[in-house]
């Protein structure tokens, strides 16, 4: 498909486009100048995300109010479903809002772009592909599980259509949550920087941009079937450790890596909803579970993920700027940093 010859075919509405992924999708199809609808809770903040978007409308709502979520989608033809809420308010919210995504796209028989995680497969020992088998160990796996059923059921029966893109933890621009804000902002300020459990294993993770190219191009093929999943795992580094001595060489201080470990992580859920939640999923920090995205590689073999230097510089760009209002100029030393993943 030549989106820009088609763009009366990609018609989209975004859930979620202030957040993490939904943010770098919206960014991606702007870019190629395909109308874009977002549904965001303060019109403001997406203006300020999104600025000087000619193909962009925004709308201000709750995706959990069925009318205007029902109006927005009726001429649509994708709704990306990036709608997230922070752990300690999935139960009650992930399932109900999914289900009136289903709803909403089943009036023009949309597709629904749907960023899913790791989490469906629990303490998985062999990466994880496509087809692999559910196994959650966790109430938050499960309900991915039942996330992504309720989706495939949907498609199943001819509702709409899916497109569920599995990825692994996710860091870059406007990537706000606990788990990566800190790092980059710490950063550029010289404070440590701070991981759960254990910096010195292999983990996997995703740059949003990439990840944000690999869902736009899989909508842009010319035939989606009713249900399709794919994987994309981005790069796997060494260490987390490691990879934090790439950011410290950009910025220029020699910065210190703070790990906390289960019982900081315990003690500080006593009175944090939120850490209360991340315990059970320690798993993830204690072990390295990957995707196999043999599969989307094979499908797009001209495909080059960004360089991990202009990746990291670009998101301690974005953090410096948007969060802490000053400019960042990277200190570039060749023989520490590699210029690719």
């Amino acid at each position: 498909m030549d989106a820009t010859s088609n763009k009366n075919l990609v018609n989209t509405l975004v859930l979620g486009a202030t957040g993490s992924i939904g943010y770098a999708v919206t960014i991606n199809l702007l870019a190629r100048q395909l109308p874009v609808t977002v549904l965001v809770r303060s019109r403001a903040k997406a203006i300020a995300l999104f600025p000087n978007a000619p193909t962009l409308t925004v709308v201000e709502g709750d995706a959990q109010d069925r009318a205007p979520l029902m109006e927005l989608a009726a001429d649509k033809n994708f709704i990306f479903h990036g709608i997230n809420y922070p752990y300690d308010k999935w139960f009650g919210n992930m399932d109900t809002v999914t289900q009136k995504v289903i709803e909403a796209a089943g009036i023009n028989h949309a597709t629904i772009v749907f960023p899913g995680n790791v989490y469906n497969f629990g303490l998985a020992t062999e990466p994880i592909r496509e087809d692999t088998r559910p196994n959650p160990i966790t109430r938050k796996g499960k309900l991915r599980v039942d996330l992504e059923a309720m989706l495939e059921q949907a498609a199943t029966a001819g509702k709409c259509r899916v497109l569920t893109v599995r990825l692994p933890d996710f860091w870059g621009p406007n990537v706000m949550n606990e788990g990566i804000r800190p790092i980059f902002e710490n950063a550029l300020n010289g404070k440590a920087l701070p991981w759960l459990i254990n910096a010195d294993i292999p983990h996997q993770a995703v740059y949003t941009n990439d990840a944000a190219e690999i869902i736009v191009r899989l909508m842009l093929r010319e035939s989606v079937l009713a249900y399709e999943a794919w994987n994309y795992g981005g790069t796997t580094v060494p260490s987390i450790r490691s990879w934090f001595g790439q950011i410290s060489a950009l910025t220029g201080n020699p910065l210190k890596t703070q790990v906390y470990s289960r019982f900081m992580v315990t003690t500080l859920g006593l009175f944090w909803p939120l850490m209360r939640e991340v315990k059970e999923m320690l798993y993830l920090y204690e072990n390295s579970v990957l995707l196999d995205d043999a599969k989307v590689q094979a499908l797009f073999p001209d495909f080059e993920p960004t360089p991990m230097r202009q990746a990291l510089t670009q998101t301690l760009t974005w953090f410096a700027e948007h969060q802490l209002k000053r400019s960042f100029t990277p200190l570039i030393k060749s023989d520490s940093l590699q210029s690719t993943y």
